[in-house]
């Protein structure tokens, strides 16, 4: 279940290990791991110190298989067999009722931490945007100035083999990025950075 990033630069070894599988073992996470995660997130920056991340979490048989309806994709053929499933949502006004535009933002900065901490304690985590939005808005009962942006699996390495086709393969592939170059500019909009000697 290793598969470290081969980078260009260096970075923290956390980082490099982290990665999305779809195999995990089915064992419990214990709640007093889970809350460590939860305390990661908590101390993200955020806009105005809004701390607009919200995370509804299923880590019983039951409340996971009522999650298994909304998933869509390729998503039901893995994630019901994790042992945690969550629903990564954002409240999208500051407790004042005004608009919070980083709320979006601000819950994936949460979301990293929680994941680099999942990533120290031997855990993995996988985001799917593969879920309805609409089902998971009724299933748990979220008001309407919170949106769920993702759901989440966590858990310890499974076995690949016990997967699909099609997603053993893609378990054992190489994990790839686009350049840096692709992504980082100086100064404006193309424009490389470093720029050129």
């Amino acid at each position: 279940m290793e598969k470290p990033a081969a980078t260009d630069a260096p970075i923290l070894d956390l980082i490099r290990r982290r990665w999305s599988p779809r195999a995990f073992d089915p064992a419990p996470v214990p709640r007093e791991t889970l809350r460590s995660l939860f305390e990661a997130a908590r101390w993200a920056p955020s806009s105005n110190n809004g701390q607009p991340w919200r995370y509804i979490v299923s880590d019983t048989e039951e409340s996971r298989a009522r999650i298994a309806p909304i998933l869509l994709g390729r998503n039901p053929l893995w994630a019901p067999e994790a042992p945690v499933l969550i629903c990564i949502a954002a409240q999208t006004t500051f407790d004042d009722g005004k608009p919070n535009r980083h709320a979006w933002y601000d819950t994936g900065q949460a979301t990293s931490l929680l994941i680099v901490q999942a990533t120290s304690m031997g855990l993995f985590a996988h985001q799917m945007a593969g879920f309805d939005t609409a089902k998971a808005r009724e299933l748990f009962a979220l008001p309407e100035n919170v949106e769920p942006i993702a759901m989440m699996a966590i858990g310890g390495p499974g076995d690949a083999s016990t997967l699909p086709d099609p997603l053993r393969e893609r378990e054992s592939s190489p994990r790839s990025r686009r350049p840096q170059e692709m992504s980082v500019f100086g100064g404006k909009w193309g424009d490389p950075w470093p720029a050129p000697a």
